[in-house]
C-alpha cells in the first residue's frame, strides 16, 4: 500500500506540511517495502486549482490513501474518484503520522473545507 503525506522538507524527519495544495513536497511511502520517494508538488505556484492540480499529482503516483491535516472540497473530490482515502494527521511528524495509519490509529478526514478559491492558499 502507498500513503502520499505534504511534506515541509525531502526527508523523512520532516513535518507534515499544514497546505496540502501549497506543499512544496509530497512524501509517496510504501508501507510493505518501507520505500520512499520525495516529488514536488508542481502544483504549489499554481494561481488557482492547486488543491486539484495536487491530487491529480497523488492519483498519477498510484497511492492507495492520503494522510494530511486538511483538504479542500475539490481535491478530495478527486481522491474519491480515484477511491483514494484520506486520513488526517494528528502528529506533528511523518514518522508519527506513518507509524499511527499502521497501527489502525489515524481518523479518516471527515471535515472537507470549502477551499480557499481564488485566495492563494489551500
Amino acid at each position: 500500500m502507498r500513503i502520499a503525506i505534504p511534506v515541509d522538507e525531502k526527508k523523512m524527519e520532516s513535518n507534515v506540511c499544514m497546505s496540502f495544495g501549497r506543499t512544496h513536497y509530497f512524501l509517496i511511502y510504501d508501507i510493505e517495502t518501507k520505500e520512499n520517494i520525495f516529488i514536488d508538488n508542481s502544483a504549489a505556484a499554481s494561481t488557482g486549482g492547486a488543491g486539484i492540480k495536487a491530487a491529480q499529482i497523488i492519483v498519477d503516483n498510484k497511492v492507495n490513501a492520503l494522510l494530511t491535516p486538511r483538504c479542500g472540497e475539490n481535491a478530495a473530490g478527486v481522491f474519491y474518484a480515484a477511491d483514494i482515502e484520506i486520513f488526517k494527521t494528528t502528529f506533528a511528524t511523518v514518522k508519527e503520522n506513518i507509524d499511527a495509519f499502521i497501527d489502525g490509529s489515524l481518523p479518516l478526514l471527515d471535515e472537507i473545507h470549502p477551499g480557499f478559491h481564488g485566495h492563494g492558499g489551500n
